[in-house]
Protein backbone atom coordinates (compact mmCIF):
# COMPACT_ATOMS: atom_id res chain seq x y z
CA UNK A 1 0.00 0.00 0.00
CA UNK A 2 1.38 3.51 -0.97
CA UNK A 3 2.08 6.14 2.00
CA UNK A 4 -1.29 7.92 1.97
CA UNK A 5 -0.61 11.25 3.92
CA UNK A 6 -2.77 13.85 3.92
CA UNK A 7 -2.01 17.11 3.15
CA UNK A 8 -3.54 20.46 3.12
CA UNK A 9 -4.13 22.49 -0.17
CA UNK A 10 -5.36 25.66 -1.02
CA UNK A 11 -8.74 25.26 -2.05
CA UNK A 12 -7.74 26.90 -5.82
CA UNK A 13 -4.77 24.36 -5.91
CA UNK A 14 -7.62 21.69 -6.58
CA UNK A 15 -9.08 20.92 -10.19
CA UNK A 16 -12.37 19.55 -10.22
CA UNK A 17 -12.35 16.69 -12.74
CA UNK A 18 -13.90 17.42 -16.38
CA UNK A 19 -15.17 13.93 -17.15
CA UNK A 20 -16.97 13.79 -13.68
CA UNK A 21 -20.04 12.06 -14.12
CA UNK A 22 -21.66 12.75 -10.39
CA UNK A 23 -23.57 15.55 -10.02
CA UNK A 24 -24.63 17.86 -6.18
CA UNK A 25 -27.90 19.42 -6.28
CA UNK A 26 -27.66 22.80 -3.90
CA UNK A 27 -29.62 20.94 -1.23
CA UNK A 28 -26.94 17.89 -1.31
CA UNK A 29 -24.14 20.85 -0.99
CA UNK A 30 -26.04 22.18 2.09
CA UNK A 31 -26.24 18.91 3.41
CA UNK A 32 -22.55 17.90 3.16
CA UNK A 33 -21.78 21.73 4.41
CA UNK A 34 -23.91 21.25 7.44
CA UNK A 35 -22.27 17.80 7.94
CA UNK A 36 -18.93 19.74 8.11
CA UNK A 37 -20.02 22.74 10.38
CA UNK A 38 -20.72 19.66 12.79
CA UNK A 39 -18.15 17.44 12.50
CA UNK A 40 -15.30 19.52 10.74
CA UNK A 41 -13.76 18.51 7.72
CA UNK A 42 -13.09 14.89 8.63
CA UNK A 43 -12.91 13.07 5.07
CA UNK A 44 -10.03 14.33 2.99
CA UNK A 45 -10.62 14.59 -0.52
CA UNK A 46 -8.90 12.67 -2.93
CA UNK A 47 -6.74 14.32 -5.64
CA UNK A 48 -3.99 12.59 -8.62
CA UNK A 49 -0.37 14.46 -8.65
CA UNK A 50 -1.79 16.97 -10.44
CA UNK A 51 -4.18 18.28 -8.14
CA UNK A 52 -6.78 16.93 -10.21
CA UNK A 53 -10.24 15.92 -7.61
CA UNK A 54 -10.57 12.06 -8.07
CA UNK A 55 -13.37 11.59 -4.89
CA UNK A 56 -14.47 14.46 -3.19
CA UNK A 57 -16.54 17.16 -5.66
CA UNK A 58 -19.14 17.74 -3.21
CA UNK A 59 -16.79 18.51 -0.20
CA UNK A 60 -15.14 20.65 -2.50
CA UNK A 61 -17.93 22.63 -3.16
CA UNK A 62 -19.15 22.54 0.79
CA UNK A 63 -16.05 24.34 1.31
CA UNK A 64 -16.24 26.93 -0.63
CA UNK A 65 -19.90 27.64 0.47
CA UNK A 66 -18.47 27.88 3.61
CA UNK A 67 -15.79 29.93 2.92
CA UNK A 68 -13.02 26.89 3.69
CA UNK A 69 -9.79 27.37 1.57
CA UNK A 70 -7.56 24.83 3.57
CA UNK A 71 -8.86 21.30 2.44
CA UNK A 72 -7.14 17.88 3.68
CA UNK A 73 -6.34 16.02 0.56
CA UNK A 74 -4.90 12.20 -0.58
CA UNK A 75 -3.09 12.41 -3.58
CA UNK A 76 -3.42 9.13 -5.06
CA UNK A 77 -0.35 8.78 -7.17
CA UNK A 78 0.07 5.50 -7.17
CA UNK A 79 -3.09 4.76 -10.08
CA UNK A 80 -2.62 4.99 -13.62
CA UNK A 81 -4.87 7.52 -15.65
CA UNK A 82 -7.53 4.98 -16.50
CA UNK A 83 -7.65 3.56 -12.91
CA UNK A 84 -8.48 6.84 -11.61
CA UNK A 85 -11.13 7.22 -14.16
CA UNK A 86 -12.31 4.26 -13.20
CA UNK A 87 -12.30 4.89 -9.59
CA UNK A 88 -14.25 8.53 -9.84
CA UNK A 89 -17.34 6.15 -10.60
CA UNK A 90 -16.58 3.08 -8.49
CA UNK A 91 -16.21 5.83 -5.42
CA UNK A 92 -19.73 7.22 -6.02
CA UNK A 93 -21.11 3.66 -7.10
CA UNK A 94 -20.71 1.53 -4.31
CA UNK A 95 -22.25 3.66 -1.33
CA UNK A 96 -25.08 3.24 -3.63
CA UNK A 97 -24.84 -0.68 -3.66
CA UNK A 98 -25.42 -0.35 0.10
CA UNK A 99 -28.40 -1.12 2.29
CA UNK A 100 -29.71 0.12 5.32
CA UNK A 101 -31.32 -2.30 8.70
CA UNK A 102 -34.31 0.14 9.06
CA UNK A 103 -34.99 -1.14 12.39
CA UNK A 104 -31.90 -0.05 13.84
CA UNK A 105 -31.61 3.39 11.70
CA UNK A 106 -34.95 4.43 12.86
CA UNK A 107 -33.79 3.75 16.44
CA UNK A 108 -30.59 5.66 15.90
CA UNK A 109 -32.32 8.68 14.07
CA UNK A 110 -34.78 9.19 16.51
CA UNK A 111 -32.35 9.08 19.68
CA UNK A 112 -30.15 11.36 17.59
CA UNK A 113 -33.13 13.55 16.95
CA UNK A 114 -34.14 13.47 20.60
CA UNK A 115 -30.74 15.00 21.41
CA UNK A 116 -31.00 17.71 19.07
CA UNK A 117 -29.79 16.39 15.36
CA UNK A 118 -32.35 16.83 12.48
CA UNK A 119 -32.72 17.72 8.66
CA UNK A 120 -29.26 18.54 6.85
CA UNK A 121 -27.55 17.10 9.78
CA UNK A 122 -28.35 13.48 9.17
CA UNK A 123 -28.57 13.82 5.48
CA UNK A 124 -31.98 12.82 5.02
CA UNK A 125 -34.92 15.41 4.07
CA UNK A 126 -37.81 16.06 6.72
CA UNK A 127 -39.81 13.54 5.04
CA UNK A 128 -37.65 10.54 5.23
CA UNK A 129 -36.94 11.86 9.05
CA UNK A 130 -40.80 11.46 9.60
CA UNK A 131 -40.90 7.95 7.75
CA UNK A 132 -38.11 6.60 9.60
CA UNK A 133 -39.25 7.21 13.36
CA UNK A 134 -42.94 6.34 12.54
CA UNK A 135 -44.17 10.27 12.45
CA UNK A 136 -46.85 10.48 9.48
CA UNK A 137 -45.58 13.27 7.10
CA UNK A 138 -46.36 16.49 8.07
CA UNK A 139 -49.29 18.02 6.47
CA UNK A 140 -49.61 19.84 3.10
CA UNK A 141 -48.08 23.42 3.44
CA UNK A 142 -50.79 25.19 2.53
CA UNK A 143 -53.09 24.15 5.54
CA UNK A 144 -53.74 26.36 8.68
CA UNK A 145 -52.74 29.82 8.82
CA UNK A 146 -48.54 31.16 8.49
CA UNK A 147 -48.92 31.25 12.50
CA UNK A 148 -49.72 27.81 12.74
CA UNK A 149 -47.31 26.54 10.17
CA UNK A 150 -44.39 28.78 11.53
CA UNK A 151 -45.02 26.82 15.39
CA UNK A 152 -45.05 23.26 13.88
CA UNK A 153 -41.57 24.23 12.41
CA UNK A 154 -38.64 22.47 15.01
CA UNK A 155 -35.14 24.01 14.10
CA UNK A 156 -31.90 22.33 14.16
CA UNK A 157 -29.93 23.50 16.84
CA UNK A 158 -26.67 22.30 15.34
CA UNK A 159 -27.11 22.89 11.57
CA UNK A 160 -30.51 25.79 11.91
CA UNK A 161 -32.28 23.22 9.46
CA UNK A 162 -36.15 23.67 9.98
CA UNK A 163 -38.04 20.91 9.80
CA UNK A 164 -41.56 19.78 11.04
CA UNK A 165 -41.75 17.29 14.08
Amino acid sequence: MKDLTVEILHIDKLIPYCRNSREHSDEQVAQIAASMKEFGFVNPVLIDEAGTIIAGHGRVLAARKLKIVDIPCIRLSHLSDTQKRAYVIVDNQLGLNATWNWDMLSVEVEELMEAGYGGNCLGFTDEQLMELIGTPNPPPEDSGSDDEKEEKQVTCPRCKHHFKP
